[in-house]
């Protein structure tokens, strides 16, 4: 998500302040509004004076602003409040809850992805479950921000979710003892054979300078030797264009890294190498970028960039396909609209809307003992109603040929249990690297 400056936005935001909140406002509004507007103010006073209640300006208002931004697609909205703020804290990496990035689709809360490392991931929620209710409470049908806000709350306490996870006949119960999410945005490791794995786990803030100590890091540990390195980027719903940019930035020398495309002035923008860190910092290591469904927007982008530019190879499962870029646009000291403001694109032109990354090699997560019912019913931007649609009107057998089963990967998550792999994708993403270093794999060209 990218954020823009207030003061850039000041003017925009200055005009949609200006929508009434009372009656005689929206008379004198109407006389030059036009025949549409004509319409929200017939229904507006309709309500006033006939619903059975009576209801206040406020409600209406917001309502009405929410139905205009819902029609658009799943992203764009109105924040205010507690919703602002959680959002201010969400960029931040700091709050109490469970750790989950959730979409409201058709009535239901879907879960995008669980960040790695929370305590909804260390619960085993995983994208694409449905929560349906909360401490026994349905919330289908309900507003998102509540949901949300009923599963923030204190560290150290306890919320039971109903969960409906496709592929299982009946819901069950999971509870998740929140606590202070403390991402790490990005944590490292150094596997055998000198294999260098670095997650990014969300972009927020500084996520380029923390990739760049990590691997200095891991390169510390190799004593100079690293054989190939792992960039992992599975579950992590995005976050910062500039951060995204910053981190491709990383491993590019050269040519382009992202491109947005809008309709206002200033929402196309091209984003190359070069422009935050100087040259590549791995010099030409073998990179392999893993991917999965939950791997959203800004991930997208790093994994496009990386692998237009045959600077890495892609490995996972096609991507979420989240190709838009929102702008928060102020609206006064305490609200503001995050808008859909342009659809980014990667290097070679290829729009990531709707079809997302497609992975060089295809590897199902076989340690997941629900991946063959899950698999099915994968959770995508293309699965969301009213999302943006594809300029190239993608065929829904494109949109999910990773579906398809792999003859060489037929291991049961039982058998690697057994074997002590518990991250299938990883493993075998190490293993490749190992297997070819010393040789071309994922080099700059």
């Amino acid at each position: 998500m990218k954020l823009a400056p207030f003061a850039r936005t000041a003017a925009l935001a200055g005009m949609l302040a200006l929508v009434p909140a009372t009656t005689a406002g929206l008379a004198q509004v109407d006389g030059r509004a036009g025949p549409e507007f004509a319409k929200l103010m017939a229904v507006y006073q309709r309500v006033k004076a006939s619903y059975v209640e009576p209801v206040d300006d406020d409600t209406l208002i917001k309502g009405a602003i929410d139905g205009m931004l819902a029609a658009l697609d799943p992203h764009s909205a109105y924040l205010d409040g507690a919703a602002l703020q959680r959002l201010e804290t969400m960029i931040d990496g700091n709050y109490s809850g469970l750790g989950l990035s959730v979409v409201m689709d058709d009535g239901a809360v879907k879960i995008v992805s669980p960040f790695k490392g929370s305590p909804a991931d260390k619960a085993g929620i995983k994208a694409g479950d449905y929560i349906t209710h909360l401490d026994g409470k349905l919330i289908y049908g309900g507003d998102l921000d509540e949901a949300v806000t009923q599963m923030r709350g204190k560290a150290g306490t306890a919320i039971r979710l109903t969960i409906f996870r496709p592929g299982r006949d009946e819901p069950f119960d999971v509870s998740v003892t929140r606590g202070v999410i403390e991402l790490e945005p990005v944590t490292s490791e150094l596997l055998d054979g000198n294999i260098g794995h670095i997650s990014v786990n969300e972009f927020s803030r500084d996520v380029g300078s923390d990739v760049f100590a990590e691997f200095e890091g891991l390169k510390a540990k190799s004593g100079g030797k690293l054989a190939g390195l792992v960039l992992d980027l599975r579950r992590n719903p995005g976050g910062s264009l500039d951060e995204a940019v910053a981190l491709s930035d990383l491993f590019l020398s050269r040519g382009r890294i992202v491109s947005q495309r809008g309709r206002a002035q200033g929402e196309s923008l091209f984003y190359d190498a070069e422009s935050v860190f100087r040259g590549d910092m791995a010099q030409g290591l073998p990179i392999i970028v893993l991917i999965d469904e939950g791997s959203a927007s800004a991930s997208e982008i790093v994994a496009g960039a990386l692998q237009d530019h045959r600077r890495a190879v892609v490995m996972g499962q096609t991507s979420f396909g989240k190709g838009s870029v929102q702008t928060l646009l102020p609206l006064g000291r305490e609200a503001a609209l995050k808008l859909t403001t342009a659809r980014y694109y990667t290097p070679s032109g290829h729009s990531v809307q709707e079809g997302g990354i497609t992975p060089d090699i295809q590897v199902p997560q076989l340690s997941d003992p629900d991946l063959a019912k899950r698999s099915k019913m994968m959770l995508r931007e293309s699965d969301l109603r009213g999302h943006l649609v594809n300029e190239a009107a993608l065929e829904d057998d494109v949109l999910e040929k990773d579906k398809v089963e792999d003859p060489r990967f037929k291991m049961t998550a039982e058998e690697l249990k057994a074997k002590g792999i518990e991250d299938f994708q990883l493993s075998y993403a190490a293993d490749t690297l190992r297997r070819t270093a010393g040789h071309a794999l994922a080099r700059s060209k």
